[in-house]
């Protein structure tokens, strides 16, 4: 604490203890009697001493009979002097040698000012306080007394600290980027030529790819003041306040340039105009007007460039993303297989790692991690190898580390019944099996018996190169894989449990998206419903419509369990075996299940004399048919 704040402290606290000594050390003390008691006893001489207070007409008075009690009673309204009063009484005064007047006095005509003035100093307190508080968050001493300073927090450029090198994963918005460096560098090699450099740059991709990072990336390869503001602390209940806030945010701007503003989450300030749900204030519109006639104001000349970044573009108002705005928009998604190779290598560095540590590996069982994701991953491997008291980081640890991210810690002491356990075990090994003969499936990569988070088991599959499109084949595959589950319980135990709660909501939100939106279904190729900006989409049909919707959706899924039952019952010895196996290690990966898979079809063709060379699928409700030697024929049994 700095001895200017001492000093203040001290002076506020002796004002404070003054205060309320000078209010509660005054007045009258005493027994208060009644005045015509108290003048009745005067006249009679049974008083011994009288101290008077002009200032509130008060009187203390003592009696002989009770030397050490004292009396108060106050003059009646209209009499200002005591002595006068006893001296029309006939009462001599010289009978009272010590009458005088209270030498204290003025402390009451003290107090009686303190009094009022009170209001004042609690408001002028309160008001005290509230712009050093402004003027600690703004930063200066021109906001004491201005709630319309910009909150944004200025890095300058030697502590940004982060250059393109940072950066991985995302080529090609680095490239759009380094236009935006050269500038901040030279603009007159633009400027001569007639080019005019975007003004505002906007980043759209989903959370964690990097958004925030490419922004300060810019500003350090440009070696300019960045300046950082979330878009939610432009609006507030005060009418005004956030247009103002944004006129202080670009006139701090043009002071420092050349620099870059950075405004983070701008959906929450951009949003369309005259669109919003329930009503609402005007303030968010006049801060949005506010910030459009602010980039109207720039010039060619002028080194700022507006970096923003947002998860919903398609919600955004027209006139931020019109040309001479926002007209440049990047898009940064999650990284494709080598850009998670470069993520991995970055977060990595100055990381002790065990040789055998894979990134390409990695790499592969990572498919739709962000850039986030990713350093989680990195970090919670990090952790996990110093619990186990290891000094490197490998490959147990690192493979573990993509459970957590994507399920949640191990629920190890979690007690469940056996049965439970067995139920788990065949629903987990259902959904492995139908992944692994469904079709357009991604192979699987693990199975555990093993809680975590909220899941009792899980089955995880991982694509060997990414995938941008999906065929209604691979769809049909990816449902029958979630169905598995329910079809292995109702086909071991007769009926289903509550586990395949969310495979049937996910399922159900897929056959939806291929009537509705894919085309994929026998009501052809058309949009049923529009899109409003979010997940929803508000229908836009008949009820007939939505009849013969609701009809298709229901069928998709019914095809896509009884695909899943006729995989199970044609390979039910496979989904015992491999449900033991699962029952007696908890986890295995999808080596050893397709190791364990080749060894019970090996028996299985022992058994019946019968080479099998390739299982083809022919309809839903009938089991896989089977292609034998030349001059046999056979269809396979159910187990």
């Amino acid at each position: 604490m700095s001895k200017r704040k001492l000093i203040i402290g001290a002076v506020i606290l002796t004002a404070i203890v003054a205060f309320f000594l000078i209010l509660f050390t005054s007045g009258p003390t005493g027994t208060t009697v009644n005045y015509n008691d108290f003048l009745k006893k005067a006249v009679n001489g049974e008083v011994t001493t009288i101290t008077t207070n002009q200032s509130n007409h008060t009187i203390n008075f003592t009696v002989g009979s009770e030397p050490d009690k004292s009396y108060t009673t106050t003059l009646p309204g209209g009499l200002t002097r005591i002595d006068d009063v006893l001296i029309s009484y006939g009462v001599p005064l010289d009978k009272y040698p010590m009458l005088k007047t209270d030498s204290s006095a003025w402390i009451s005509g003290v107090r009686s000012v303190l009094l009022m003035l009170l209001p004042v100093i609690i408001i002028l307190g309160f008001w005290f306080l509230m712009s050093r508080r402004s003027a600690g968050s703004g930063g200066g001493m021109d906001s004491q007394f201005s709630f319309g300073r910009s909150n944004a927090k200025t890095v300058t450029p030697q502590k940004v600290g982060v250059t393109f090198a940072d950066v991985a994963g995302n080529e090609e918005a680095k490239q759009e980027l380094e236009e935006v460096v050269e500038f901040l560098k030279d603009h007159t090699r633009f400027t001569e030529l007639g080019a005019r450099i975007p003004k505002g740059v906007l980043l759209v991709g989903p959370p964690g790819t990097g958004k925030t990072l490419l922004a300060k990336a810019v500003a350090g390869e440009a070696n300019v003041p960045f300046m950082s503001v979330s878009g939610s602390e432009f609006v507030e209940m005060f009418v005004g306040v956030g247009a103002a806030r944004v006129r202080d945010l670009f006139a701090r701007a043009k002071k420092m340039a050349p620099c870059i503003i950075f405004i983070d989450e701008v959906d929450a300030l951009a949003r369309k105009r005259g669109v919003r749900v329930g009503g609402g204030t005007e303030e968010r519109e006049q801060t949005l007007n506010q910030i459009l006639v602010e980039m109207d104001g720039f010039d060619s000349a002028t080194n700022i460039i507006i970096i923003a970044a947002t998860n919903r573009a398609d919600i955004l108002d027209p006139a931020f993303l019109r040309p001479g705005r926002f007209d440049r928009q990047i898009q940064v998604d999650n990284p494709d297989y080598l850009g998670r190779v470069a993520i991995l290598q970055v977060h990595s560095k100055g990381k002790p790692l065990a040789p055998e540590v894979d990134y390409n590996r990695i790499a592969r069982q990572t498919a739709g991690f962000s850039g986030a994701d990713l350093a989680n991953l990195v970090n919670e491997a990090a952790i996990l190898t110093a619990r186990r008291n290891k000094r490197q980081i490998g490959m147990d640890e690192l493979e573990e580390s993509i459970d957590r991210v994507v399920a949640g810690p191990e629920r190890k002491s979690r007690v469940i019944s056996e049965h439970e356990k067995i139920v788990t075990a065949y629903h987990e090994v259902g959904h492995a099996l139908c992944a692994k003969l469904a079709g357009g499936v991604d192979p699987v990569q693990k199975i555990s018996i093993i809680s975590r988070g909220r899941m009792g088991g899980y089955t995880r599959v991982a694509a060997d190169e990414d995938r941008s499109l999906m065929t209604k084949t691979q769809l049909e595959g990816f449902m029958t894989f979630a169905l598995g589950g329910h079809a292995a319980e109702e086909l071991m135990f007769g009926e289903a449990s509550t586990g395949p709660s969310n495979d049937i909501e996910r399922v159900t939100q897929m056959a939806r998206a291929m009537v509705t939106e894919y085309g994929m279904s026998r009501l052809g190729p058309v949009a049923y419903g529009e899109n409003m900006g979010g997940r929803q989409r508000v229908a836009n049909y008949s009820n007939t419509v939505a009849f013969e919707i609701d009809r298709e959706v229901t069928a998709m899924i019914n095809e896509a369990l009884n695909r899943s039952r006729s995989i199970l019952s044609t390979y039910r010895r496979h989904l015992v075996a491999i449900s033991n196996l699962v029952l007696e290690k908890e986890v295995i990966s999808g080596d050893e299940m397709d190791a364990l898979f080749e060894q019970v079809l090996q028996e299985f063709q022992a058994e019946e004399s019968i080479k099998l060379l390739t299982y083809k699928y022919n309809d839903a409700t009938k089991p896989f048919e089977r292609k034998t030697e030349p001059g046999k024929t056979g269809t396979g049994t159910n187990g």
